[in-house]
């Protein structure tokens, strides 16, 4: 399917490099138009904006694992997380699948998993749904067969993480939480203490094996990127192995010396819609304000996007242009996607209407099909 053939009118568009203009929009083969075609649309009381590129979402979880044995078909629990994505005005989703000894929802079996029925729910979907891999460091039994399964799985974008509680590990306490977390893994809490002891004892081998992973999987278009970088010297080491993404980093250190750098910075939504980070990190929205954000991503909950970008204009931290580009055109540059994040003529017709009184979704094209419409302006198209 090639999308609509549509001429929107009277609604403010957010247009490169101008902000909010009165302009009319085209699109049409799934592409936005330089002249007018196809029907009219008048849209006056909305704002028409570039469709969201969320870098790293995890909020899929619930629609594929609520309760247990409640979704044995997976797939299904992809297309419901694509019709929230959609809502939310999102149209480029990144699901960020964990591969982590923590087991359960988090282990290596159940990523095979969801990337399977990430792929077998893409042809059935509006959203473009892409997969991130959330890999945890020290498995080290896991690096051989890792760059096979990426591409089997269709993994275009890498993270690395490091949940390990080395502190007590290296001081010799048990971790907290052991024995709900080994429980949850379906380990016995001794079996799970002894295997985090020993990736622990291990932390020696880990850079080594990280660097010949990246080495293995050059060329193949893969983005890598660092998860909760501490300080300038974390991000200087990632950026060294080829990881010049920060996602989440924890300080003003870390952040100021990804963008010295040149590496892509990425903050949680839910972090700048709240005002702080719920673990004492460092504030998304002052990071905004400074200048040190490429990207808001939205973490643990769809809705934070719109809801954070609008919180920031209305506080003066940002225009809506600037604020806006952390959710489309600076994504969209950090997953080297030419072919979105702006309203341009040529561009995917990837856009969300926002209701201009309320700046709620309305609803939401990509790549000029609809994927969400709802309410009064569904009588505009019909």
């Amino acid at each position: 399917m090639t999308g609509l053939e549509l001429t929107f009118t009277g609604a403010e568009v957010l247009c490169p490099g101008e902000g909010l203009c009165a302009r009319t929009l085209s699109i049409g083969e799934g592409r936005i138009l330089p002249n007018p075609a196809g029907r009219a649309v008048e849209l006056s009381g909305y704002m028409i904006l570039p469709g969201i590129v969320d870098l790293h979402g995890d909020a899929f979880e619930r629609h594929l694992a609520p309760r247990r044995g409640a979704m044995p078909d997976m797939a299904e629990g992809v297309i419901a997380t694509e019709a929230e994505l959609a809502a939310n005005g999102i149209t480029t989703g990144v699901l960020a699948q964990f591969y982590s000894w923590e087991g359960g929802v988090r282990g290596p079996d159940y990523a095979a998993q969801v990337f399977a029925a990430i792929r077998e729910a893409q042809p059935q979907v509006v959203t473009d749904l892409r997969a991130q891999l959330r890999f945890e460091t020290h498995m080290l039994d896991d690096y051989e067969a890792l760059p096979q399964k990426i591409a089997d799985w269709g993994v275009s974008y890498l993270v690395f993480n490091d949940h390990l509680p080395h502190d007590r590990l290296a001081a010799g306490k048990v971790p907290a939480r052991l024995t709900g977390q080994a429980l949850k893994a379906g380990r016995n809490p001794e079996v799970h203490l002894a295997m985090l002891q020993d990736m622990h004892a291990r932390s020696a081998e880990v850079p080594a094996a990280i660097d010949r992973l990246i080495g293995r999987l050059a060329g193949q278009g893969i983005r890598f990127g660092s998860h909760d970088d501490h300080t300038a010297e974390d991000r200087a080491t990632w950026r060294a192995r080829g990881a010049t993404i920060a996602e989440f980093p924890e300080t003003h250190a870390a952040a100021l010396a990804a963008h010295e750098a040149g590496d892509g910075v990425i903050f949680g939504a839910p972090n700048a819609a709240r005002g702080n980070s719920h673990k004492g990190n460092v504030s998304a929205a002052e990071m905004v304000a400074e200048g040190l954000c490429d990207a808001l991503a939205s973490d643990y909950h769809y809705p934070s996007l719109r809801r954070a970008v609008l919180k920031l204009v209305r506080e003066g931290v940002c225009d809506l242009a600037r604020g806006w580009a952390l959710l489309s055109e600076g994504p969209a540059r950090l997953l080297g996607l030419e072919d979105r994040g702006r309203l341009a003529p040529g561009l995917r017709a990837d856009l969300v209407i926002l209701d201009a009184a309320t700046g709620r979704v309305a609803a939401t094209l990509a790549g000029g099909r609809i994927s969400y419409m709802s309410g009064e302006v569904a009588a505009r198209f019909i």
